[in-house]
């Protein structure tokens, strides 16, 4: 087995990568394909902490533009996110591996409040770690949240699944000579506005020292690869 290159990651994943292209919110065999790759790093001795969005259910800035309190709309979209977690953390447990979902706003009815010792107790433990509810605050989006969490728990590296190579100069759907960028400096995703993540996630991770992997998720296997070395997708650092 070859060496892996981390021993602890944060995984952040959009809502939307948990929709299929026919429609629905959560799409069951996404969710099983992304906890099987997932239950792939465990086995392998990688702890997994996991931040999924909740934009394939709920966005509380679409929301807030249609008249909703913003406030109202982002606390809304929290809530997105801990459903998608408690599908994730089903998918995942179904196949043997032991999950924690800690959410930033108290719903211990369900989960775990979030709190930073005991999570990575849980990691420790060899138990998977999905962060929902955001940070528990209007107006930082879950890329902020991820941020926050990768650093909070030493993570080695930050992952920010996509449906794209890695990042480019342009969304590569649109324009067809985007140029693909495999190494970046975050000085270089700040200056050339690159929408990688949010400015406040991008400059916690700098900040920080944080690095970052963009890379398509949907590319299977892609992630325990990156694991064993293989250079795949940008490496933002």
């Amino acid at each position: 087995m070859s060496q892996l290159i981390c021993q602890r990651i944060l995984l952040k994943l959009s809502g939307e990568a948990l929709m299929s292209d026919v429609g629905g919110s959560i799409d069951a065999d996404i969710v099983q394909r992304l906890a099987t790759e997932i239950k792939e790093l465990c086995d392998h001795g990688v702890q997994v902490g996991l931040v999924i969005g909740g934009g394939n259910i709920l966005r509380g800035a679409e929301k807030a533009s249609q008249g909703l309190d913003r406030v109202t709309g982002d606390q809304m979209g929290m809530l997105a996110t801990v459903i998608n977690a408690l599908a994730m953390q089903d998918a995942i447990e179904h196949l043997g591996q032991p999950v924690r979902v800690m959410s930033a706003l108290k719903i211990n009815q369900v989960c775990e409040d979030y709190i930073r010792r005991r999570a990575v107790r849980h990691l420790e433990k060899g138990r998977v770690v999905i962060f929902a509810a955001g940070t528990g605050n209007p107006f930082f989006t879950t890329d902020s949240a991820a941020s926050l969490r990768a650093i909070e728990i030493n993570a080695q590296l930050m992952i920010k699944a996509t449906k794209v190579k890695g990042v480019y100069s342009a969304d590569p759907e649109k324009v067809k000579d985007a140029i693909f960028y495999p190494s970046l400096s975050y000085d270089e995703a700040l200056d050339q506005r690159l929408n990688v993540m949010d400015t406040t996630a991008l400059v916690l991770c700098k900040e920080n020292n944080m690095p970052m992997r963009v890379m398509n998720i949907f590319e299977q296997g892609a992630i325990m690869r990156l694991m064993q070395g293989e250079e795949i997708g940008s490496l933002i650092q």
